[in-house]
């Protein structure tokens, strides 16, 4: 088919480079333009930009897709079909209306649970025993449109950096064998029932607050890993936990160290971080950093 590719992090990488190996036509890339990042602020171009460069394909990074003339340049490419994965900007009726079969998306959740930004980490935070991936028939609505195919994974003890890549990997299989036999795929309404939505990720969510359960803090922790990490500060410094076991205790007080393995009390059982990061330095097991940086037992974590 004739396509163009909308896309803008390593979760879209897959799904262009599988629509290449399956020997689709793209025709362009559309993704974000490159942005601030690291310390140094330098811009720093999309990773589906780097990859389509890497495969030759022209890069499209319109900071909008409501003008006029940006319109007509999508139209004039004359598509068969636009596949979407995470791109970030909305897309007007008119950009969904251009191609011959529309626009399908790749979308990491089971909808309608998970509607929105972040399905990811929302599945994970809610504690969901299962989330997976679709294609979608785009429409004006946030992540209303019917749905093609569906891929289901257990989420277990996964992070999110982990859950994501799994999704990636399926999401693009999935796109490809849609695009193989769209007639065989149908696209089927989503059921009204069972709703929800994945807002962005508020900073205040990541800051740990042990009068909650273990169980909510572990599922915290592998939620915002790798980013932007789960975290409390002792003595005016970060500590983000990117590893932790959950340990049955019994009732203490909440945030008190228990511990030389920096056992922490919390509101239900216990949390001891085993792979931690101190600001400005490289993660390490929790070991290893108490070896530099000891934190009493009876310590009183903020």
């Amino acid at each position: 088919m004739r396509l163009a590719f909308m896309g803008t992090p390593e979760f879209a990488v897959p799904s262009l480079d599988a629509l290449v190996a399956a020997g689709h036509e793209v025709v362009a890339v559309y993704t974000q333009p490159p942005r601030p990042a690291n310390r140094g602020k330098k811009l720093t171009p999309s990773a589906v930009q780097t990859r389509a460069e890497e495969l030759g394909l022209p890069v499209h990074s319109p900071l909008t897709l409501r003008s006029a003339e940006a319109q007509a340049e999508f139209a004039a490419l004359k598509l068969d079909v636009a596949i979407v994965a995470a791109y970030g900007l909305i897309l007007p009726q008119a950009i969904l209306d251009a191609p011959t079969h529309g626009c399908l998306n790749v979308h990491g959740s089971l909808l309608p649970r998970w509607r929105g930004a972040a399905p990811v980490q929302r599945a994970i935070l809610a504690g969901d025993r299962t989330t997976g991936v679709m294609v979608m028939q785009m429409e004006a609505g946030l992540d209303t449109g019917p749905v093609r195919a569906t891929t289901e994974v257990e989420i277990g003890t996964k992070t999110t950096g982990e859950l994501t890549a799994e999704l990636a990997e399926l999401g693009a299989e999935l796109m490809v064998i849609v695009l193989q036999d769209m007639a065989a795929h149908p696209a089927v309404a989503q059921p009204e029932e069972g709703v929800t939505y994945a807002a962005k990720i508020d900073k205040a969510e990541t800051r740990i607050d042990f009068a909650v359960s273990a169980q909510i803090i572990e599922r915290q922790i592998r939620a915002f890993n790798p980013a932007p990490g789960a975290w409390f500060e002792y003595e005016d410094e970060r500590y983000r936990i990117l590893e932790a076991q959950v340990i049955p205790a019994q009732p203490q007080i909440c945030s008190k160290v228990l511990d030389d393995l920096l056992t922490i009390a919390c509101g239900t059982d216990s949390i001891r971080p085993t792979l931690i990061q101190r600001a400005g330095k490289p993660a390490m097991p929790t070991t290893d950093l108490l070896r530099g940086k000891a934190i009493p037992q009876g310590t009183i974590l903020l």
